[in-house]
């Protein structure tokens, strides 16, 4: 009776371990299905009044039918249409904003670093996570040593001498 009951428990657990079950945040997806967030409608194609006037066409650049959702809604609501800044550039607005951010320096091309540095540490990790029967989430095994604790950050930032505000008790 016992040993029936050990064999179907570990049928059960074989047949569980076997499923393909991913979780959200898998690092390693072999998936290369469609995106359906990157399948945007665009405008309707209308005739120009002037062909002269038409932007030059940039690879990667925006198209006269793309969707601009600010924009449409500013114009729905009796706004104006504000130009959209190029790529790699801002509105005009947000200078001041730019200009304290930057305050202290910056560093260019930081996304493509970062880029560089996260798949450094993934590769370096997934080495050592990839020795499962199953595949679970990954995530945070991967990126713990990344995590911060905020009540110590918290602490510590009023040890400082920092006014913060008040953060809810841990549970």
């Amino acid at each position: 009776m016992r040993a029936t009951r050990a064999v179907i428990f570990g049928v059960a657990i074989l047949v569980s371990a076997c499923a393909n079950e991913r979780g959200i945040r898998v690092l390693s997806s072999d998936d290369n299905g469609p995106d359906e967030f990157a399948i945007i409608p665009s405008k309707p194609l209308t005739q120009p009044e002037n062909y002269t006037s038409l932007p030059a066409p940039t690879p990667g650049g925006s198209n006269l039918t793309d969707q601009d959702p600010l924009n449409d809604v500013n114009v729905a609501l009796g706004g104006r249409a504000q130009p959209t800044p190029e790529a790699g550039t801002f509105a005009a607005a947000d200078s001041a904003l730019v200009g304290y951010v930057a305050r202290n320096g910056g560093t260019a091309g930081i996304r493509e670093q970062l880029a560089t540095d996260d798949e450094a540490v993934r590769g370096r990790f997934s080495r050592f996570t990839g020795w499962r029967l199953a595949n679970p989430d990954r995530y945070n095994e991967v990126y713990r040593f990344y995590h911060l604790n905020p009540y110590s950050e918290l602490a510590r930032w009023r040890a400082a001498g920092v006014k913060t505000p008040t953060a809810p008790p841990p549970n």
